[in-house]
């Protein structure tokens, strides 16, 4: 199984569709928000299952604000983050997840890539794909591939490499 993890395209799709365009098919799309109303195109263009929240930017969006979902047996938390701090760290998210005994939690928010693995579990930002605000300003996303072995292999990728 072939995931992509996106946030905060702010309805700029341009990088978004060079990602797509370059991973080839993917099962599942995760947007983890601010898509600013751009629901329906990034679902359409996507061309897959897609599992999306809002984010702090998506003030009348009918989109949830978290939610739980399976991946491949793993259970992973999606929030845009902002209710959690993130921009101070992921300490009040980390105890979130634990919290609620999930595998995965995935957020946005921070326009930074973030991987953190514990032993019990994964904390993961994809970056901004529109608007990067890392050292090097690079466009990123992450890709988690689940194979036979049901091991979880995570990369974060950018647009430009």
């Amino acid at each position: 199984m072939k995931i992509m993890i996106v946030s905060d395209t702010h309805r700029m799709h341009e990088n978004f569709e060079k990602a797509l365009e370059k991973e080839g098919k993917i099962d599942l799309l995760i947007h983890l928000g601010d898509v600013e109303g751009a629901e329906y195109y990034i679902s359409q263009v996507a061309n897959c299952q897609v599992e999306m929240i809002s984010g702090n930017n998506d003030f009348f969006s009918a989109l949830e604000r978290e939610k739980e979902i399976d991946i491949a047996g793993y259970r992973a938390m999606l929030t845009h983050g902002h209710y959690y701090n993130v921009n101070l760290g992921v300490e009040k998210i980390l105890e979130e997840g634990r919290a609620r005994n999930v595998d995965f939690v995935m957020f946005g928010h921070t326009h930074k890539p973030h991987l953190q693995m514990e032993d019990d579990i994964v904390v993961l930002n994809p970056g901004s794909i529109s608007y990067p605000r890392q050292e090097g300003r690079k466009h990123t996303y992450m890709i988690m591939e689940i194979g036979e072995n049901k091991k979880p292999e995570i990369q974060l990728k950018s647009v430009e490499s």
